[in-house]
């Protein structure tokens, strides 16, 4: 959760949100990343994201049953 030492684009739930926007289509783990990286990078207001974290947000949304893996693809649930 963010706080005052942790940005709201650094928390998890923060991260998990951003995921979940760029998941408009089902992607793979790589294509999922490499649009969060390229989206950070465009936008100067955002910090990069490690990879850890990246996958500690997936996590975050596979345990609230906001996205799953079918196939070999991240997709989202239906809300």
């Amino acid at each position: 959760m963010p706080t005052k030492h942790i940005r709201a684009d650094r928390a998890l739930i923060g991260v998990g949100g951003e995921l979940l926007g760029l998941l408009s289509e089902p992607m793979t783990v790589s294509r999922l990343w490499d649009a969060l990286r390229h989206r950070r990078s465009s936008t100067s207001a955002t910090a990069p994201v490690e990879y850890t974290w990246f996958i500690l947000a997936l996590d975050f949304l596979f345990m609230v049953g906001a996205i799953e893996a079918r196939q070999g693809v991240i997709v989202r649930t239906a809300p």
